[in-house]
Protein backbone atom coordinates (compact mmCIF):
# COMPACT_ATOMS: atom_id res chain seq x y z
CA UNK A 1 0.00 0.00 0.00
CA UNK A 2 1.46 3.29 -1.03
CA UNK A 3 2.02 6.39 1.55
CA UNK A 4 -0.33 9.12 1.97
CA UNK A 5 1.17 12.54 1.55
CA UNK A 6 -0.68 15.61 2.21
CA UNK A 7 -0.23 18.21 -0.38
CA UNK A 8 -2.26 21.07 0.82
CA UNK A 9 -4.98 21.62 3.32
CA UNK A 10 -7.60 24.76 2.48
CA UNK A 11 -9.55 26.03 4.96
CA UNK A 12 -12.64 28.24 4.29
CA UNK A 13 -15.52 29.76 7.22
CA UNK A 14 -19.51 30.03 6.62
CA UNK A 15 -22.30 31.99 8.80
CA UNK A 16 -25.43 31.90 8.10
CA UNK A 17 -25.53 29.18 6.09
CA UNK A 18 -27.31 29.33 2.61
CA UNK A 19 -27.94 32.79 3.25
CA UNK A 20 -24.84 33.62 4.69
CA UNK A 21 -21.14 34.12 3.84
CA UNK A 22 -18.17 32.21 3.02
CA UNK A 23 -14.91 33.43 3.65
CA UNK A 24 -11.66 31.01 2.99
CA UNK A 25 -8.76 31.01 5.35
CA UNK A 26 -6.96 33.42 2.78
CA UNK A 27 -9.52 36.05 1.89
CA UNK A 28 -9.01 35.29 -1.89
CA UNK A 29 -13.08 33.87 -1.42
CA UNK A 30 -14.91 36.21 0.55
CA UNK A 31 -18.57 36.21 -1.25
CA UNK A 32 -22.06 36.74 0.31
CA UNK A 33 -24.19 33.07 -0.40
CA UNK A 34 -27.85 32.85 -0.98
CA UNK A 35 -29.98 29.93 -2.21
CA UNK A 36 -30.31 29.95 -5.76
CA UNK A 37 -32.13 32.39 -8.02
CA UNK A 38 -34.40 29.68 -9.53
CA UNK A 39 -34.91 29.24 -5.90
CA UNK A 40 -36.55 32.22 -4.43
CA UNK A 41 -32.78 33.34 -3.42
CA UNK A 42 -31.14 37.36 -4.14
CA UNK A 43 -29.08 37.96 -7.55
CA UNK A 44 -25.65 38.54 -7.13
CA UNK A 45 -24.47 35.71 -4.33
CA UNK A 46 -22.98 32.51 -5.07
CA UNK A 47 -23.75 29.00 -3.78
CA UNK A 48 -22.62 26.01 -2.68
CA UNK A 49 -23.23 24.28 -6.03
CA UNK A 50 -21.77 26.89 -7.98
CA UNK A 51 -18.56 26.87 -6.08
CA UNK A 52 -18.52 23.09 -6.52
CA UNK A 53 -19.15 22.92 -10.02
CA UNK A 54 -16.18 25.79 -10.26
CA UNK A 55 -13.70 23.53 -8.35
CA UNK A 56 -14.59 20.62 -10.10
CA UNK A 57 -13.95 21.80 -12.95
CA UNK A 58 -11.07 23.17 -13.07
CA UNK A 59 -9.35 20.16 -11.23
CA UNK A 60 -10.91 17.94 -13.55
CA UNK A 61 -8.82 20.31 -16.49
CA UNK A 62 -5.81 20.07 -14.34
CA UNK A 63 -6.35 16.01 -13.92
CA UNK A 64 -6.25 16.14 -17.96
CA UNK A 65 -2.79 18.62 -18.20
CA UNK A 66 -1.31 15.88 -16.16
CA UNK A 67 -3.15 12.72 -18.58
CA UNK A 68 -1.77 14.91 -21.54
CA UNK A 69 1.82 15.40 -20.27
CA UNK A 70 2.14 11.39 -19.46
CA UNK A 71 1.51 10.68 -22.78
CA UNK A 72 3.90 13.11 -24.12
CA UNK A 73 1.24 15.20 -25.60
CA UNK A 74 0.11 19.27 -24.26
CA UNK A 75 -3.48 20.30 -24.93
CA UNK A 76 -4.75 22.63 -26.89
CA UNK A 77 -4.67 26.29 -24.76
CA UNK A 78 -8.70 26.53 -25.41
CA UNK A 79 -9.47 23.16 -24.04
CA UNK A 80 -12.43 23.10 -21.80
CA UNK A 81 -14.51 21.84 -19.20
CA UNK A 82 -17.92 22.45 -18.40
CA UNK A 83 -18.91 21.13 -14.88
CA UNK A 84 -23.03 21.20 -14.00
CA UNK A 85 -23.70 20.20 -10.36
CA UNK A 86 -27.43 19.91 -9.22
CA UNK A 87 -29.20 19.71 -6.17
CA UNK A 88 -32.12 16.87 -6.09
CA UNK A 89 -34.62 16.24 -3.06
CA UNK A 90 -34.94 12.34 -2.81
CA UNK A 91 -37.49 11.82 0.02
CA UNK A 92 -36.16 13.81 3.04
CA UNK A 93 -32.93 13.67 1.93
CA UNK A 94 -30.81 16.26 -1.05
CA UNK A 95 -28.15 14.66 -3.29
CA UNK A 96 -25.64 16.40 -6.27
CA UNK A 97 -24.80 14.73 -9.64
CA UNK A 98 -22.38 16.47 -11.74
CA UNK A 99 -22.06 16.51 -15.38
CA UNK A 100 -18.29 16.92 -17.23
CA UNK A 101 -18.49 18.18 -21.02
CA UNK A 102 -15.01 17.93 -22.38
CA UNK A 103 -13.85 19.77 -25.65
CA UNK A 104 -10.12 19.36 -25.91
CA UNK A 105 -10.15 20.96 -29.45
CA UNK A 106 -7.53 18.90 -31.20
CA UNK A 107 -7.49 15.01 -30.49
CA UNK A 108 -9.96 13.37 -32.38
CA UNK A 109 -13.04 11.43 -30.11
CA UNK A 110 -11.30 8.13 -29.44
CA UNK A 111 -8.00 10.05 -28.28
CA UNK A 112 -10.29 12.29 -26.12
CA UNK A 113 -12.12 9.53 -24.65
CA UNK A 114 -9.47 7.90 -23.52
CA UNK A 115 -7.77 11.30 -21.80
CA UNK A 116 -11.16 11.83 -20.30
CA UNK A 117 -11.27 8.34 -18.75
CA UNK A 118 -8.06 8.64 -17.45
CA UNK A 119 -8.34 12.33 -16.24
CA UNK A 120 -11.76 10.58 -13.79
CA UNK A 121 -9.48 7.73 -12.49
CA UNK A 122 -6.93 10.86 -10.89
CA UNK A 123 -9.09 13.51 -10.66
CA UNK A 124 -9.36 14.10 -6.82
CA UNK A 125 -13.02 15.23 -6.87
CA UNK A 126 -13.64 12.27 -9.28
CA UNK A 127 -12.15 10.22 -7.13
CA UNK A 128 -13.96 11.85 -3.50
CA UNK A 129 -17.00 11.45 -5.36
CA UNK A 130 -16.70 7.93 -6.49
CA UNK A 131 -19.43 5.57 -5.10
CA UNK A 132 -21.39 8.75 -3.40
CA UNK A 133 -22.57 10.40 -6.52
CA UNK A 134 -23.54 10.11 -10.58
CA UNK A 135 -21.10 11.84 -12.55
CA UNK A 136 -21.61 11.89 -16.00
CA UNK A 137 -18.78 11.92 -18.26
CA UNK A 138 -19.00 13.71 -22.27
CA UNK A 139 -17.38 14.43 -24.70
CA UNK A 140 -18.42 17.88 -26.72
CA UNK A 141 -22.01 16.95 -25.72
CA UNK A 142 -21.99 13.59 -26.28
CA UNK A 143 -22.49 11.39 -22.98
CA UNK A 144 -19.80 8.47 -22.41
CA UNK A 145 -20.75 4.91 -21.44
CA UNK A 146 -19.99 4.29 -17.85
CA UNK A 147 -18.24 1.11 -16.92
CA UNK A 148 -19.03 -0.24 -13.74
CA UNK A 149 -15.73 0.20 -11.98
CA UNK A 150 -15.03 4.10 -12.81
CA UNK A 151 -18.38 4.04 -10.21
CA UNK A 152 -16.32 1.99 -7.57
CA UNK A 153 -15.54 3.62 -4.70
CA UNK A 154 -12.27 4.06 -3.24
CA UNK A 155 -12.99 1.69 -0.08
CA UNK A 156 -14.55 -0.66 -2.44
CA UNK A 157 -11.32 -1.56 -4.22
CA UNK A 158 -9.62 1.03 -6.61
Amino acid sequence: METKKNLYTAEASAVGGRSGHVRSATGIIDLDMSVPEGLGGKKGATNPEELFAAGYASCFQQALLVTAQRAGDTLDKESSVQCSVTLFQEGEGYGLSAILDVDLKKFDEAKTIEMVRQAHKICPYSVGTRGNMEVELRVMGKALPVRAEENIGVAEGK
